[in-house]
């Protein structure tokens, strides 16, 4: 657990790189807003606070953060000023004018407000901010942010090797559930994550758990997440998983094959065991992140097979952050020490259902480190 001061420290870096490129960018001030109309992890990033907050960071490094929950953002929040919401009538022009204001932010400087940011509200934006030149662009600030995200410090890491250590002594825990019949049903596997990562000390899951029997694991994303349907049933179940830990999740699959088991369904499961293996070998510092995505749908062509996704995408403090890890990826996009990205190859037929494997990889410098350990659970 690191002491206030070291957390202290680890925003106050992030947001002196984050106020590095707004110089770069001859920009006074970037504007961040997490609401329930638009989430931004971007918040709980800079600052600690978890969430409904306005935050404003000036070139020069400084911060205010204007939350809805005064009271929570004094305890946990590590930023140079605090303003209660309420100051500015809970409106999100109000409080940014007052976090410029605040931050001394010179009139006719550039102030970036997200890029997510509807066009009606962009000119309320405008009008709010006339002595300032608002921008809202794509490619801008929240980009750079979630850029900067995808490269995880030592004290990130060490958040998301919690929550996959946490997240296998779960997998140990169904897998023993599955086996010993105390497992029936999709919401018995729901609601044992949901109740065991409370228990262990995680903020909850990650998503909402995924938990298909086989008459439903034909679906990528199973609808509706999970029911009173038996799981695991003879055939192909799912099981899509994550826990988060200090604000940063993990991402597993497991596969659950009840036998007897017919062919189709024994070649799928060896089919999506050969994509992860030959996979893997190819997450790995300086590798095109295409370069992973080709090999598997290689491995799945040469059975005339189509996986209907991407092979996976990065971790952090949402269950889905750069890099994508795609065909399409470009191609000097790589693989950098310091991302945790999921390997999670899949295929899925209608008929003898779904089989997909997922795991938690961190980049090293020599290679990769395994951070989770789901499989393909056989009964």
């Amino acid at each position: 657990m690191k002491t206030q001061n070291e957390m202290t420290a680890i925003y106050k870096k992030r947001r002196a790189d984050f106020a590095t490129w707004l110089a770069q960018q001859g920009t006074g001030a970037m504007i961040f807003i997490d609401s329930e109309e638009h989430r931004s992890p971007s918040i709980r990033y800079f600052t600690g606070h978890p969430q409904d907050a306005v935050l404003c960071i000036a070139v020069d490094g400084s911060s205010v953060l204007i939350p809805w929950d005064e009271i929570l953002a004094n305890k946990i929040a590590c930023v140079d000023f605090i303003i209660p919401y309420t100051r500015y009538e809970r409106q999100e022009v109000k409080a940014a004018a007052g976090a410029l204001k605040k931050l001394k932010v010179p009139a006719n400087s550039r102030v970036e407000i997200p890029g997510s940011t509807p066009y009606p509200n962009f000119l309320k934006f405008v009008d709010g901010l006339s002595e300032y030149d608002v921008i809202c662009r794509e490619n801008g600030g929240e980009e750079t942010a979630a850029d900067m995200r995808a490269i995880k410090d030592s004290y990130e890491i060490s958040c998301i090797e919690k929550a996959a250590e946490i997240t296998d002594k779960l997998i140990d825990t169904i897998e023993a559930g599955v086996k010993d019949g105390t497992i029936k049903t999709e919401m018995d596997a729901a609601l044992l994550i949901e109740r065991e990562c409370r228990a262990a000390g995680c903020e909850g899951t990650g998503f909402d758990t995924l938990a298909a029997g086989p008459a439903r694991s034909f679906g990528i994303h199973c609808f509706p997440n999970y029911t009173a349907g038996e799981f695991p049933a003879q055939g192909l179940s799912i099981l899509d998983f994550g826990v988060i830990y200090n604000g940063y999740t993990s991402d597993v699959t497991i596969t659950v094959a009840k036998g007897p088991l017919t062919e189709a369904q024994e070649k799928q499961l060896a089919l999506v065991q050969k994509a992860y293996d030959e996979c893997l070998s190819l997450y790995a510092k300086d590798v095109p992140i295409k370069a992973a995505s080709q090999k598997a749908d290689d491995v799945f062509a040469k059975a005339k097979r189509v996986m209907p996704h991407s092979l996976g995408h990065g971790i952090g403090l949402e269950c889905h952050e750069a890099p994508g890890i795609r065909l399409r990826a470009p191609q000097e996009s790589v693989f950098k020490p310091g991302m945790v990205v999921t390997l999670e190859p899949g295929l899925y037929d209608d008929e003898i259902g779904g089989c997909r494997l997922e795991n938690d990889i961190l980049i090293t410098e020599d290679g990769n480190k395994v951070l989770t350990h789901a499989r393909i659970i056989r009964i």
